[in-house]
């Protein structure tokens, strides 16, 4: 073998050798550069929009409409009804106008209401009565005999709680029970207990019972 020839096999020797040097580098940035062009280039899932709140508008609407609720033996609970009725998703109400609303306690006591508008929750276990709002209980006998005198609220608000059977109003209310009538800036009424809370300016008339007004003067 000639020297020509030995020295161009030890130079291929020493370029294979450099080359082997920088192999793993030339292998690490040829698999970089696919991953990168693998993920530039694959299919995007797609992303479901986020959802948008429900907005507060009627999603059905009501009209001459009445609406009963039963209790699990079958007899009524309470009974609504109105010119329209709205009802909105949102929070599940019931909005409506020129409302009526008709309910039995478990006492078989009967209380009526109306107003200009009511809002409801969905089971009509809580209405709010707004404009020339009118609760009525009606006079009944109690279970011991003794009678129940007719019990009337009136103001431009008043919520009544159907299963509580409570009646309450943050605005001036006027409570007529019987013949005696009382004003307030705000009540809290409880039929379960019989008791009213009357708040702020708080004025009563008090009538006699005709049991009283018959005893003679000594």
């Amino acid at each position: 073998m000639t020297a020509g020839a030995r020295r161009l096999i030890a130079l291929l020797r020493l370029g294979i050798d450099r080359v082997s040097l920088y192999l793993p580098i030339i292998v690490a940035g040829a698999l970089a550069l696919g991953t990168y062009w693998l993920v530039r280039n694959a299919p995007r899932l797609s992303v479901p929009p986020p959802k948008e709140a429900p907005s507060h508008d009627p999603d059905y609407f009501m009209r001459g409409f009445v609406v009963k609720n039963f209790l699990p033996n079958g007899e009524m609970r309470s009974e609504i009804s109105g010119s329209e009725g709205r009802h909105y998703a949102d929070n599940d109400t019931i909005e409506v106008d020129q409302v009526k609303l008709r309910s039995v306690s478990l006492q078989g006591l009967v209380t009526h209401a109306s107003a200009d508008r009511g809002l409801s929750n969905g089971d009509v276990s809580e209405v709010q009565l707004f404009g020339n709002a009118v609760v009525i209980r009606d006079a009944a006998v109690g279970p011991d005999g003794r009678p129940i005198p007719r019990l009337e609220f009136r103001g431009e608000f008043l919520h009544a709680l159907i299963d509580s059977e409570q009646v309450r109003s943050n605005q001036p209310v006027t409570l007529t029970r019987g013949t005696d009538q009382f004003t307030a800036d705000s009540m809290d009424y409880d039929n379960l207990s019989g008791v009213a809370h009357l708040n702020g300016r708080v004025r009563g008339v008090l009538m006699p019972s005709p049991s009283a007004a018959a005893v003679p003067k000594r």
